[in-house]
């Protein structure tokens, strides 16, 4: 037996043991492809990446957030899931999201925000789903009204909208 048959049931459970034993596969999006997460990804179903159809971003649960924001009149409801869960499911952990929109407009959320604010990515507005027109697909969404510190350029910025991407780095 050659050294390398003898040495591949060990380098196997190495690689396992540091590339995440607990990584799992994603369905395979069903419908148009609304989202990707690339980066530290654990749960895959492409090539290293997680790709999100609209119906399995709505399977996941949902949060409605209703506040004001700088970008429409009056209170809004936006409905969608954490992106704490969002990430979750695709097994990723880092120290910060990169989140990139359509018009390749790029702003970096470090990941505390995750964890201690209710942000979600929004997938309706007002109980409608949004098109591109209408800052939609997917709409990064702090509680402002509820967390009133939240309210400044730093965390508006932060609030993307036309999201396609979210990157998550060490």
């Amino acid at each position: 037996m050659t050294l390398f048959y003898r040495l591949f049931p060990a380098v196997f459970a190495a690689m396992t043991f540091i590339f995440g034993a607990n990584a799992e596969t994603l369905p395979e999006p069903e419908g148009r492809v609304i989202l990707t997460i690339t980066g530290q990804v654990g749960n895959t179903n492409g090539d290293g990446i997680a790709r999100f159809d609209q119906a399995m971003i709505e399977a996941l649960p949902q949060r409605e957030t209703e506040t004001n924001t700088p970008w429409f009149d009056g209170p809004q409801r936006f409905t969608g899931p954490l992106l704490s869960d969002l990430v979750q499911a695709a097994g990723a952990e880092g120290s910060e999201l990169r989140i990139i929109a359509v018009n390749d407009y790029a702003t970096t959320m470090p990941w505390s925000d995750i964890e201690n604010v209710p942000v979600i990515l929004a997938i309706r507005h007002n109980g409608e789903t949004m098109s591109v027109r209408e800052k939609g697909p997917l709409f990064v969404i702090y509680p402002f009204d509820e967390y009133p510190e939240l309210r400044d350029e730093v965390y508006f910025s932060r609030s993307a909208w036309q999201v396609t991407t979210i990157t998550v780095n060490p």
